[in-house]
């Protein structure tokens, strides 16, 4: 079976088992629009350019999740070099929901940081759907913030939070991740670092 035969089926069964396209794409790391030609496959288009990552032998092993988060925080205080930047880094760290909710805990540990989580507006199966933060955990306004996801993929998820944070008074100061798939320096005036650029060459 081919690795796209693999994504195909992998969709189609996360699909069945009642999973929005949005958690599907969250969950497969690929564009929405990938994912929606995985699961339509319309005649006469091809597969849009797209790069799945399978991290799964790191996010599955807490130790491994425990060093990659270490990694991020190491990234973001090593880029810093000269200016006063002190621990912690922000006053909460955001996880987007499903993949940077494990990193952000972590590394709100690390930081002895408040905890936040934003549900995309993708995972919002709602006729009208926003994303929100969770009232499980801790409040935004008026707070410095670092915002965690595993991957930039369209960006439209970071573009989303950014918004939403500075609606609510919040103070974005970067955004963490592990992997961009978009290679930007930035979203909306927030900066990026990530661990890896990934790029496609055709």
């Amino acid at each position: 079976m081919s690795s796209l035969d693999d994504l195909i089926g992998r969709a189609k069964m996360l699909l069945a088992e009642g999973h929005s396209p949005g958690q599907i794409a969250d969950e497969l790391s690929l564009s929405m629009e990938t994912v929606t030609w995985l699961l339509t496959q319309a005649k006469g288009t091809s597969a849009p350019k797209d790069v799945h990552i399978d991290w799964t032998a790191v996010s599955s092993h807490a130790p491994l999740l425990e060093e990659t988060a270490q990694m991020l925080l190491n990234r973001y205080y090593l880029s810093q070099v000269g200016d006063k930047v002190g621990s912690p880094a922000a006053d909460v760290i955001v996880g987007i929901a499903l993949s940077g909710i494990p990193l952000a805990t972590l590394i709100a540990v690390q930081e002895a940081a408040k905890l936040s989580i934003y549900h995309p507006a993708k995972q919002n199966q709602s006729k009208q759907p926003t994303g929100s933060i969770s009232g499980n955990f801790a409040m935004v306004n008026d707070q410095r913030c670092i915002i965690v996801d595993d991957t930039i993929t369209s960006g439209n998820t970071m573009l989303e939070v950014v918004k939403y944070l500075k609606k609510h008074k919040a103070i974005p100061i970067a955004i963490w991740v592990i992997f961009d798939k978009r290679g930007i320096t930035d979203v909306d005036g927030v900066p990026i670092y990530s661990l890896f650029k990934i790029s496609r060459i055709d």
